[in-house]
């Protein structure tokens, strides 16, 4: 079962991972100035993930195919990592899906 993991970066800011079974990072926060801020994105990946709509898949300059996570209002919750192809993308996409709406989450702040 995957997992959120709340962290503190060198900045002050929040930032969570959201983490496969296999402790890999599948998507990743911006900063949020307070805990509960964080929280409320955390509840936003869990309700959001569920539609594909909502994941806007891209590529970066180098070719490396990556995707954002948004909200309904349109704002970017969570994006990837860079991926080697389209596939191992939507894998990962795929892995958000099953992984977030019952994640656990750790707080390590």
């Amino acid at each position: 079962m995957g997992k959120f993991e709340i962290n503190v970066d060198k900045g002050g800011k929040y930032r969570f991972n959201l983490k496969a079974s296999n402790g890999q990072v599948i998507l990743s926060s911006q900063g949020y100035t307070t805990k509960s801020a964080c929280e409320n994105g955390i509840e936003s990946v869990k309700t959001n993930s569920q539609n594909d709509d909502l994941f806007e898949r891209l590529e970066a300059k180098d070719g490396s195919p990556y995707f954002n996570l948004k909200a309904s209002n349109g704002q970017v919750i969570g994006n990837s990592e860079m991926y080697s192809s389209s596939s191992a993308m939507e894998n990962g996409i795929a892995s958000v899906k099953s992984n977030a709406p019952s994640a656990d989450v750790v707080d390590n702040s």
